[in-house]
């Protein structure tokens, strides 16, 4: 699709190879971003699973923690799945030591709040503006959303607890959609891009 939007995904560490098929089949152009300069070429980027403490800390090593964080802060959408949800809340209730984020919701987050590896789970989820079935949700050390502050927008929980949250032109859920075949997900991202890119894109 020519008028297609291209969103990157932050390939720092996790799930970067299957975010990018989910992409795709979402009908976006999908690219890796490692480098500043790479982030500058997308309209919208997805920051994947991983390990929070070491996206936070690569993200810096490579020079990317500033221009994210300018880039979010001026608007372009992002999309956050498990550790992904953690760098974009505002406060995390319990840091590694010189953990950072790059906000952009008005939430607290706790990390591995389902519990470890051994204790991930899936379940069929109701998500707020996914049309159709319950979303099959994949959680692998995923955290919660303790609390939300009033920009935030609650779009599923489970168990009483909070898995996913929009706040303006910014996304995030502990659970894993690339890892399903599911691309709802992907494609609700994707809408939020194409709105942001304006009427004169689509």
């Amino acid at each position: 699709m020519t008028d297609a939007p291209v969103i990157g995904v932050l390939a720092l560490q996790g799930d970067v190879r299957e975010h990018l098929i989910a992409l795709a089949a979402a009908d976006a152009v999908a690219r890796p971003v490692r480098r500043p300069e790479e982030l500058t070429e997308v309209d919208g980027l997805v920051i994947p699973g991983g390990e929070s403490t070491t996206i936070s800390k690569l993200a810096v090593l490579f020079g990317l923690m500033e221009p994210l964080r300018a880039r979010v802060r001026d608007g372009m959408p992002v999309y956050g799945t498990c550790a992904g949800m953690i760098m974009l809340a505002d406060k995390i209730l319990d840091p590694r030591s010189g953990q950072e984020t790059v906000g952009g919701i008005d939430m607290i987050v706790r990390r591995n709040a389902f519990g470890r590896q051994n204790e991930s789970f899936e379940a069929a989820l109701d998500v707020r503006g996914v049309d159709g079935d319950p979303v099959h949700a994949v959680f692998i050390r995923a955290p919660w959303v303790e609390s939300v502050g009033a920009r935030a927008e609650v779009l599923a929980e489970h168990d009483g607890h909070i898995v996913a949250v929009r706040q303006g032109t910014a996304l995030a859920t502990s659970f894993h959609p690339e890892l399903t075949g599911d691309h709802r997900v992907h494609g609700l991202f994707v809408e939020m891009v194409r709105a942001n890119r304006g009427p004169g894109s689509l």
